[in-house]
């Protein structure tokens, strides 16, 4: 079986926790801050860090238009947190000059469950993982208001003030979480996107 090679984009934010369970998941990581590099990779993460920020960076390393061109030609990627963030089409309560990406068709909320003291942990069913709960980690996290029609979801919060919201989806080779799998040491959710990565060879 082979071994997809895929990046996590290293402008900010939890890059070597994500490469660590990408290594673990059967896949080669490696980190992408140059257009070059991102021409080497089967897919990418996209991990947490403050969303704005990362709009600009990607501009600073003229990564934002090579970025939306992978992604346009199908390049399997996964967001979580501000990477969620940067995938979704529309976004609210960010900056009116801030970017995204638009490859999940999708409107979310920034900092939706509120400020680094409102972080919390639970658990959630998480479609297409068996077995045992998904302990999801959430820290300033934006949750989804809107899903388009051929978006899927994956997660949704299951108790408490916020039940119900969604905050896992994917479309096609696009997946996206609200909360940090990689700071837990359950490896599925990468698991789940190696693997899509590999069907999409």
């Amino acid at each position: 079986m082979s071994s997809p090679r895929i990046g996590v984009l290293a402008l900010q934010g939890d890059v070597r926790e994500h490469l660590a369970a990408l290594e673990s998941s059967g896949a080669a990581g490696s980190s992408v801050r140059r257009a070059e590099e991102l021409d080497e990779v089967d897919g990418l993460i996209i991990p947490g860090g403050e969303s704005t920020t990362m709009s600009n960076l990607l501009t600073v390393f003229d990564l934002l238009e090579p970025l939306r061109a992978r992604l346009k030609d199908g390049l399997p990627a996964y967001g979580s947190c501000a990477g969620m963030i940067l995938l979704a089409g529309e976004i609210l309560d960010t900056r009116p000059d801030a970017h995204h990406l638009d490859a999940l068709d999708i409107t979310v909320r920034r900092n939706a469950f509120g400020r680094q003291v409102d972080s919390f942990e639970t658990d959630l069913q998480f479609a297409g993982i068996e077995g045992d709960a998904v302990r999801a980690v959430f820290i300033r996290a934006p949750w989804v208001e809107r899903v388009g029609p051929d978006v899927e979801v994956l997660a949704t919060v299951p108790e408490g003030p916020a039940a119900g919201r969604v905050v896992a989806v994917r479309q096609g080779n696009v997946m996206a979480t609200s909360f940090h799998p990689e700071v837990t040491g359950d490896r599925r959710v990468h698991q789940q996107f190696v693997d899509l990565v590999r069907k999409s060879f």
